[in-house]
């Protein structure tokens, strides 16, 4: 699991270095983009839910955490906020038994 979270983080830092290139509306273009390929997967999941891997799950709470409930409840996510919560008091617990 290390491993694969490890080469999230390298693969997200490259993809956050490409951002920099980008102007203004080229990121609002890709954002449209990212969300609607998001309604996409979540009509065709219907009810089901996603099924997130544990780098997953440690890589968006580590992302979403420092947002604090409020701001992500106005993010459109595939997880509601709780479970993003739940998710980061579950590696701080694991991290510290």
């Amino acid at each position: 699991m290390l491993v694969r979270f490890a080469y999230l983080a390298v693969t997200h830092a490259f993809a956050a270095l490409r951002l920099l290139s980008l102007t203004d509306r080229e990121k609002d273009v890709e954002i449209l983009v990212r969300r609607h390929q998001l309604a996409v997967v979540r009509r065709q999941l219907g009810d089901r839910r996603p099924q997130l891997r544990l780098e997953d799950r440690a890589f968006l709470a580590a992302l979403l955490t420092p947002l604090g409930r409020a701001s992500l409840r106005r993010l459109r996510l595939s997880v509601s906020p709780d479970t993003v919560l739940w998710w980061h008091r579950g590696l701080v617990k694991r991290h510290h038994a």
